[in-house]
């Protein structure tokens, strides 16, 4: 299986600082920022490359779901981009395997725009996304 990745969550608290630092100091251009600052859209995202994006959570998205009681993970999940036959190939394999899907599948932003997901988790808690593009 080849894969490509598509994009990583952090969660942050302070997104003016958050934001300011991949912008200003590693060059990433912003997505969604106008969007997220007005309120449209849960989160903003910041461009990798033409593949890959970085999205910033904001607390009020993680805080309820950190796994280890208050406070906060740093890594929030990853997720891989997937052909929509593989992503089937995939979903056969985890049943196989008895590997829970915790959620999906369900549209979700990704580096290209809106896909279709699925979310489980690895023998060591990591939350993982799998997804593909119509």
């Amino acid at each position: 299986m080849q894969c490509i990745m598509d994009h990583l969550v952090i969660n942050m608290e302070d997104d003016r600082k958050m934001i300011s630092f991949y912008e200003q100091v590693l060059m990433l251009q912003t997505e969604r920022l106008e969007d997220y600052r007005l309120g449209r859209v849960p989160f903003p995202s910041l461009r990798l490359n033409g593949d890959t994006i970085i999205d910033l959570f904001p607390k009020q998205m993680w805080e309820k779901r950190a796994a280890h009681g208050p406070g906060r993970e740093n890594m929030n999940h990853f997720c891989i981009a997937l052909t929509e036959q593989d992503w089937r190939e995939l979903l056969e394999r985890l049943s196989r395997n008895s590997v829970v899907i915790e959620e999906g599948p369900v549209e979700r932003w990704g580096a290209h725009g809106d896909g279709v997901s699925v979310y489980f988790r690895d023998p060591e808690n990591n939350l993982i996304e799998a997804k593909y593009y119509r």
